[in-house]
């Protein structure tokens, strides 16, 4: 009898469903611990994207998470003209694991990752700190952001935060003319890697900052030492400023959020904001700008590609991610110019970018 309950038919569905290049499949036994690496396309260069490591409810949740982030790399590595496709490996614990268990399965995922032999290049992303990253780079060398000389990760956060201050001032520009922020309302919600440097920097460039996070600890320390409003998380998201910026969970926006909103234009760090594609057009209705989100964040990916490529000067590096102020400019000048939204105007630059590798 069809068991159609089962972890494992799901994630079969999962994979025949899916128009990536291929799923790599290991279960780490001593951990109960599935380990996906989604390949969503190489037309540009070898998949390469974060790795992930949170316990989900099944197999099947994590391979989806997995699936539907690789696809956003390939979108983010194309809307940067960078050579690479979309990638993205889950690391799906069905429970918390001790220090030993991590390493253990860390190894298992590293050796894995080496077998592909540079097919999949991937670096840190939720639940995996730079340190986390520096101990997998034992066992590959197909890690981004490590200084395998010196044994550490670095950290991607402070370029990523870098992006989205340049994001913001451009889409700050296109709504009111200027780009700076001083005197402008600005909400970061969530405070980790890169909210907590981007609000730093908001704050030294003279914003009106509003600070936010799950820890309502953090966010009141990080108030105190800038000097800066704390609200609470719950019901953060309708407060009046010019710029939300969510740097922290993604499928933020939806039919039920976006009524709510506060805020004139959304330009955050916070992967796959969209609950759905539709609710690009219900921001739109509301008169509010969305900057994309994997062109907005893109900062620490960036910055890692070009380091791995052989770019040592950091200071370069930083001034390269500043260059997405000026991408973001040209996509929301021209999607005002044919009236679409910066998100289907973002996504068609892509698509061509992609066809064009085709031919």
């Amino acid at each position: 009898m069809e068991d159609t309950g089962s972890p494992r038919l799901d994630v079969l569905g999962l994979i025949e469903a899916w128009d990536g290049n291929g799923v790599v499949v290991r279960h780490h036994s001593p951990t109960g611990a599935w380990i996906f690496i989604a390949l969503h396309n190489s037309h540009l260069g070898p998949p390469a994207g974060g790795t992930r490591m949170k316990v989900y409810g099944s197999p099947a949740e994590g391979l989806e998470d997995a699936q539907r982030l690789a696809e956003g790399m390939t979108f983010k590595w194309a809307g940067l003209d960078l050579p690479h496709g979309g990638g993205k490996a889950v690391l799906a614990l069905e429970r918390p694991l001790s220090e030993a268990e991590q390493e253990d399965l860390w190894q298992a995922y590293g050796e894995l990752v080496e077998s592909l032999g540079g097919a999949f290049v991937t670096g840190a992303d939720l639940g995996m700190s730079a340190e986390s990253m520096a101990r997998v780079a034992r066992y590959t060398r197909h890690v981004l952001g490590v200084d395998y000389e010196a044994g550490v990760s670095r950290d991607p956060g402070p370029y990523t935060a870098r992006g989205v201050f340049v994001g913001i001032e451009a889409a700050l520009a296109q709504v009111y003319g200027a780009p700076g922020v001083a005197g402008r309302r600005v909400l970061v919600e969530g405070l980790g890697g890169v909210g907590g440097p981007l609000a730093r920097a908001l704050a030294e460039d003279g914003a009106d900052l509003v600070v936010t996070d799950l820890d309502a600890d953090k966010a009141r320390r990080v108030a105190s030492e800038l000097g800066v409003e704390v609200v609470e998380l719950e019901g953060a998201s309708r407060e009046v400023c010019d710029v939300y910026a969510p740097c922290a969970v993604g499928a933020i926006l939806s039919e039920d959020t976006i009524p709510h909103l506060g805020c004139r234009i959304v330009a955050g760090s916070a992967n796959n904001q969209l609950r759905t594609p539709e609710d690009a057009a219900r921001l739109a209705e509301r008169g509010i700008l969305y900057v994309p989100d994997y062109i907005i964040n893109a900062g620490g990916a960036m910055a890692f590609v070009l380091i791995h490529n052989g770019l040592d000067d950091l200071g370069e590096v930083m001034r390269r991610v500043g260059d997405i102020g000026a991408s973001v400019t040209a996509l929301l000048e021209d999607a005002e110019a044919s009236d679409a939204e910066p998100l289907a105007m973002a996504r068609e630059r892509v698509l061509r970018r992609l066809a064009a590798t085709r031919r």
